[in-house]
């Protein structure tokens, strides 16, 4: 086995993105692929690390960007600035998942019909509105996700399954947004599932995240369990 990985240019309109992508060569044919979206830092080691990992699974990972060709944070000021025009413009960042997921069926070891999205943090509400939007996907997982609804696409048929994944002690997901998200799902028809991890706050899968007064949390438990209900969805919808 050996994993190969490169960079690929795209656009959304006229801006120019850099996904980070990885399969495994002894694989031959076509196989799914796995969109994994950044935190609000931008696209970096973290999800170039998910890509090879997911790339090991048999799977085409594809670390998506949604700033722009080598933009990215470097504080938590920076990636608020980057990340705050989506937040407000829902649709721009709808636009922008939905050029990833062009990009990423011209790859040529990508089956087209079998594509998944995964996210953390910011990166788990750009995979959540792909689906919202009712993009031809077969599942979404949201790691430690922002949850609240757009606004534009509660009338929307979700076609992707949905597996949310969410610390119960995350200061960015209260309780009100948990529930207000289930409502949503239900009310879409989406076939959703959400499990809360417990004596676990936000960012539970970044190894370097120890900053409890700002709510964010490395929690190898959550973490491990995330990534194992990951796999098996993925087995699942994939099928």
């Amino acid at each position: 086995m050996a994993i190969i990985s490169n960079t690929v240019n795209y656009l959304d309109g006229d801006v120019l993105l850099e996904a980070f992508f990885a399969y495994d060569d002894s694989f031959s044919g076509r196989r799914p692929a796995v969109l994994i979206n950044h935190t609000w830092a931008g696209r970096d080691d973290f999800v170039a690390e998910k890509a090879k990992a997911i790339a090991e699974l048999g799977y085409v990972g594809f670390a998506v960007d949604m700033y722009g060709k080598g933009i990215s944070g470097s504080s938590p000021e920076e990636n608020a600035k980057l990340m705050q025009p989506f937040m407000d413009n829902r649709e721009m960042l709808q636009k922008r998942m939905q050029a990833a997921l062009y990009a990423v069926k011209l790859l040529p070891w990508v089956d087209d019909n079998k594509i998944a999205a995964i996210g953390f943090c910011f990166g788990g509400l750009c995979s959540l509105d792909l689906a919202r939007t009712g993009g031809d996907l077969k599942g979404v997982v949201s790691f430690h996700g922002l949850l609240g609804a757009p606004g534009n696409t509660q009338d929307n048929a979700i076609k992707a399954k949905i597996l949310a994944l969410h610390g119960h002690d995350d200061p960015m997901g209260p309780v009100e947004q948990v529930i207000a998200f289930e409502k949503e799902m239900t009310q879409t028809g989406a076939d959703w599932q959400l499990h809360t991890f417990g004596h676990t706050m936000h960012a539970f899968t970044n190894p370097v995240a120890n900053n409890p007064d700002f709510g964010t949390v490395y929690q190898p438990d959550a973490d491990r369990r995330s990534w194992l209900m990951m796999k098996n969805f993925l087995i699942e919808i994939f099928a």
